[in-house]
């Protein structure tokens, strides 16, 4: 029984790995990655609260037909497995070659050397093994967010979004957003109505649509692979994370194709002051064709260039308090 239990741990290992190899196959996928990165305050190992009902799109909001960067050809990034058609045929070979190993090699042992040879483990011990693997997985996750709240709860400072492991300040955090019930109307009219304590001139409507139009330029920004255009609407920290993203797509030769967006809502999901700033956490719901191709042939390398694909993600702004200059200083996902 251990060799067999050896046996299903050797190919649960090799499935897990493939799943990570189709998760890195994305990196490239719009701008930010579809990855969860930057600063969000003293909020910034907390998941932002979703919109508390349905927000009204701003005049304007829906563009299609909108190109960031030059025209050339799209990849559709809801999921990991839709991205990559050679990795998702990889990571189902494995699964399926692990349950046909573990039920139909069993089978064969146990035609072959009747009863004491001991045939291989059965669909219920398959199952119980993945319920197993689901739940540690799912309790230390609980419990390494846990310990990110209790730091950021008695630091004292504000803390950045890093990633596992410890890399110096200003690194990504690869997690996305987990889904959280909706915030109550007041905390966003009570933010609001703190910004317009020191800027009396703010207006919401005409605030969705000033980053709306950073949304697009940022866009196009990661289209491009280039911080040109960009200057003083990214934080700093934000602006090292992209050009070292951008550095990493010109080494292997692709660019990350972004067209034809269409913002379809935006709704004000956070609104908060601290350390004399200002933090809205805004939810962007939008389309777009996101695709990858190869930066000498243009040839596409990753993804569907002809069907959209519809995202939700979490983008907060901060400045300083005042009317002052708008910057992206954190992109957060929304987990399904």
């Amino acid at each position: 029984m251990t060799g067999k239990l050896h046996l299903s741990l050797v190919f649960s290992v090799l499935f897990f790995f493939a799943m990570a190899l189709v998760i890195e196959s994305s990196a490239w996928a719009r701008a930010g990655g579809g990855r969860s990165m930057g600063s969000r305050g003293s909020k910034s190992f907390m998941t932002p609260q979703k919109p508390a009902g349905p927000s009204q799109s701003s005049p304007g909001m829906s563009t299609p037909g909108r190109n960031p960067g030059a025209p050339a050809a799209g990849q559709p990034s809801g999921g990991f497995f839709s991205r990559s058609p050679f990795m998702q045929g990889l990571a189902g070979g494995l699964a399926g070659g692990m349950i046909g190993s573990l039920l139909f090699g069993g089978m064969g042992h146990a035609a072959g050397g009747g009863a004491g040879s001991g045939g291989g483990i059965g669909f219920l011990e398959i199952a119980l093994l993945g319920l197993l693997l689901y739940f540690a997985y799912r309790f230390f996750k609980k419990r390494r967010e846990q310990a990110y709240a209790n730091a950021s709860a008695y630091s004292g400072v504000s803390p950045r979004l890093e990633s596992y492991g410890g890399p110096p300040q200003g690194q990504p955090f690869t997690a996305g957003y987990p889904e959280e019930p909706a915030g109550a109307p007041g905390d966003v009219d009570r933010g609001i109505h703190q910004i317009r304590s020191m800027d009396p001139g703010f207006d919401e409507e005409k605030f969705k649509e000033t980053v709306q139009d950073l949304f697009f330029r940022i866009q196009a920004g990661w289209t491009n692979r280039s911080l040109d255009g960009l200057g003083g609407i990214l934080t700093d920290e934000m602006a090292v994370f992209f050009q070292k993203e951008f550095d990493t797509m010109n080494q292997k030769g692709v660019i990350n194709r972004l067209e034809n967006i269409a913002v379809r809502k935006v709704e004000l999901a956070e609104v908060w002051q601290e350390s004399g700033k200002d933090f809205i956490t805004v939810l962007f719901t939008a389309n777009l064709l996101d695709y990858t191709v190869d930066a000498t042939t243009r040839e596409v390398v990753q993804g569907d260039k002809m069907n959209p694909v519809k995202f939700q993600e979490y983008w907060t702004f901060c400045r300083d308090v005042g009317s002052n200059r708008w910057q992206l200083s954190a992109i957060g996902q929304v987990e399904a």
